[in-house]
């Protein structure tokens, strides 16, 4: 009986050399557990460095794919990155393609591709789907969340209120008849598209004769009844379960359309509570969509006076769902809002689905105040700094691809009352 002794033998050895083979099993272990995420763009904006060093942090291995050479990326993104895949072009489906299929090949099936950007959102949806990548929005759902045209159905489906809308490519006598019902003035915009751009308020029937005579691509657009009211952001780290891990509200008082057409300051600001009815309006938007495992930046109308079908002063009308972060410097401001890190409890719902951090429960106002070189302040520069330095937290001068929307010169500081919030506004705004 040869078997049994050998077996007999093989278990001492065990037994003796336990610390080995329980070594060995967890370093098995943990290579089986490495989560492969495929960060494209991690250079822009410049702060989603964090993103990665947040990853990296967490056990996470980061590759990176981008358009910028490796020896101008930033000694901290370099640093959180595993590897750096160049491509020429970012929107080259070939290039993208071999690189995730490179990485692929070298560490194995990719458990998550993400760039947080909403450019690129499509292109990050064709990736999971080419490559079977299960933890994000693939092809078969991204309509919903790149067309407002598509977007409608969701809210429906949801109960939640939202304006009246038409497909421009239904024809001029179509959107006329239905501003018969929805009323003038009317709100043309892409029906995909990111900001403000190709928007269009249409005030009467010459008006929209006008729209369909000479916009671009006429067929692509959408076109609303007209709401007004702030616009209001419900901001969000949603896991796996569609669960928040952690809320924000941001407020707008001018939209972006208004800035950018009537040359505006832009001013924008984290709420130091969110609204309980906004927090509701928010949870249901991300139950209507079936949202797991993403950030979100939801928009809202507050509206300022009494709309037939959407509701009463105060109430939240649905603009439209973004799924990334706000842009420009709104993740930075929400953690001087309420003193936090999004980057880390985002790249803890990737690691963990899961907050490791609590709320600390303190909370600011934190306001973004822009300002434009061709216009004069009453205060200078010199003299905001030299007022609000207590509470300035960052000061930037903005690119000139934000200027449109976001001014030259930014002002980030946090304020505990209304008041100084206010008091801030006015003096970092306040032209002569």
């Amino acid at each position: 009986m040869v078997f049994p002794f050998f077996f007999t033998l093989f278990t001492i050895f065990l037994q003796k050399n336990s610390n080995f083979a329980n070594k060995k099993d967890e370093i098995i272990f943990r290579e089986e557990i490495m989560t492969n995420f495929v960060f494209i763009s991690p250079n822009f904006p410049e702060k989603y460095w964090q993103f990665c060093d947040e990853l990296k942090k967490n056990g996470v291995r980061v590759l990176g794919i981008g358009d910028t050479p490796a020896g101008n990326l930033s000694k901290e993104l370099s640093d959180a990155l595993t590897e750096y895949y160049f491509v020429a072009n970012l929107g080259d489906y070939d290039q993208m393609y071999r690189a995730v299929g490179y990485y692929a090949w070298k560490y194995g099936h990719i458990d998550w591709i993400e760039s947080n950007n909403e450019f690129w959102l499509e292109q990050d949806a064709r990736l999971r789907t080419d490559f079977n990548v299960n933890t994000g929005i693939k092809l078969d759902k991204i309509d919903a969340f790149k067309e407002k045209s598509e977007m409608k159905k969701y809210y429906a489906l949801g109960g939640i209120r939202t304006a009246r809308q038409i497909k421009a490519a239904e024809g001029f006598d179509a959107v006329l008849e239905f501003s018969n019902d929805a009323g003038w003035p009317l709100f043309g915009k892409p029906d995909v598209g990111v900001g403000a751009g190709g928007a269009h308020k249409i005030e009467n029937e010459q008006q929209l004769r006008d729209f369909f005579n000479n916009t671009p691509e006429v067929e692509h657009y959408v076109i609303e009844e007209f709401v007004t009211g702030d616009i209001c952001t419900y901001d969000a780290v949603i896991n796996s379960k569609g669960e928040p891990l952690v809320e924000s509200m941001c407020v707008c008082p001018p939209s972006i359309a208004d800035i950018v057409n009537n040359n505006l300051d832009s001013t924008y600001f984290v709420e130091q509570k969110m609204s309980e009815n906004l927090r509701f309006w928010g949870r249901r938007t991300v139950k209507a969509f079936d949202v797991r495992s993403r950030f979100v930046h939801l928009e809202f109308f507050r509206l300022n006076r009494a709309h037939r079908g959407l509701g009463e002063i105060g109430d939240f009308v649905a603009l439209e769902v973004n799924m990334r972060p706000g842009g420009g410097y709104t993740p930075d401001m929400i953690n001087y809002a309420h003193n936090i890190s999004m980057f880390k409890i985002w790249a803890d719902m990737i690691a963990f689905d899961k907050r490791t951090t609590p709320d600390p429960n303190d909370d600011y106002f934190c306001v973004f105040a822009g300002r434009r070189d061709n216009a004069e302040y009453v205060l200078d520069h010199e003299a905001i700094m030299q007022k609000y330095g207590y509470a300035m937290m960052m000061s930037p001068r903005l690119a000139p691809a934000l200027a449109p929307a976001m001014g030259n010169q930014a002002y980030i500081a946090r304020f505990r009352t209304e008041g100084e919030r206010d008091e801030f506004l006015y003096d970092t705004q306040n032209r002569k």
